[in-house]
């Protein structure tokens, strides 16, 4: 990694596109959103969903970096109140400038007021959740398999099964007619099948959230497939307009899904580096 002369610290993007975002960002950073995923971003992944922590430093290097962009917004398929009790973002001096948009942008946590704003379940999740275990002991399988209560959505795991793979690919399929019947869609990430309404993802969620704040630039950082929606977003924002709005794509795990880092302006190791990289942008704006 080579450093850019004006950022010594920071990790230089390795396309076009990725270096002017972040030019844009340093340029007028009271004028940029830093979005960002949760599981696999900032919190490493682990077996339990349940378990799941920010990294450590994350909020941290939030708080010391909130105050000098226009915001920060955590975008991530869990309810927010789950993302904001597991990140440890409620209550933080310097975070006043932090939402959460979970369930991929159906609910929001501010941090100014404390609450989330939360829409009235889809009759559909109900349905598929009164179905869900009947349906996967079908499945040899589904032994190992478990289901994440979200909510607004359902998660099947298949990372404890006895070969995961298989279990993903499995029951991909079939997950996908049971959606479909109810009106939800699926969402595929790292060994996990996500049932859930259709019409909200998180390039939807952040392409709003951009236009709201009036954003001038846009860092977005994403580990899994529910990140690309996200990145199209960005890609779709940088061609929008006489200007376009600059936007820096970050990649957290440079191999874990290969259609996400080829996508990627910088690619970073996992939540570790994330957190790293947003110490060292804090400490450049402050600079």
């Amino acid at each position: 990694m080579g450093s850019h002369p004006h950022t010594p610290s920071l990790p230089i993007p390795t396309t076009p596109a990725g270096r002017e975002g972040l030019a844009a960002l340093l340029g007028r950073p009271d004028r940029a959103v830093i979005a960002l995923d949760f599981d696999g971003t900032l919190a490493d992944i682990v077996p339990d969903p349940e378990q799941a922590r920010a990294h450590p430093g994350t909020v941290e290097a939030l708080a010391a970096l909130a105050p000098r962009v226009a915001s920060i917004a955590v975008i991530t398929g869990r309810p927010a109140g789950v993302a904001v009790r597991h990140g440890g973002f409620a209550g933080v001096a310097g975070l006043d400038h932090l939402v959460v948009l979970g369930h991929y942008g159906a609910e929001r946590w501010d941090a100014v007021s404390g609450t989330v704003q939360t829409p009235a379940p889809h009759p559909g999740v109900a349905a598929v959740r009164a179905e869900l275990p009947g349906f996967l002991d079908r499945f040899d399988s589904w032994r190992g398999t478990w289901i994440e209560e979200k909510g607004q959505a359902l998660a099947v795991h298949t990372r404890r099964a006895e070969d995961p793979q298989a279990a993903f690919e499995a029951l991909r399929g079939p997950l996908g007619e049971l959606a479909a019947r109810h009106g939800l869609i699926v969402e595929p990430g790292r060994m996990v099948l996500e049932l859930r309404p259709s019409g909200m993802d998180k390039g939807v969620a952040l392409t709003q959230y951009v236009r709201e704040t009036g954003a001038e630039s846009v860092l977005y950082a994403g580990d899994d497939l529910g990140d690309l929606a996200a990145f199209a977003a960005v890609e779709k924002l940088r061609t929008e307009g006489p200007d376009g709005t600059p936007g820096l794509l970050i990649c957290s795990g440079e191999s874990e899904v290969p259609e996400l880092a080829a996508r990627g302006d910088l690619l970073l190791s996992g939540p570790s580096a994330v957190v790293e990289f947003l110490q060292s942008l804090a400490r450049q704006l402050a600079a």
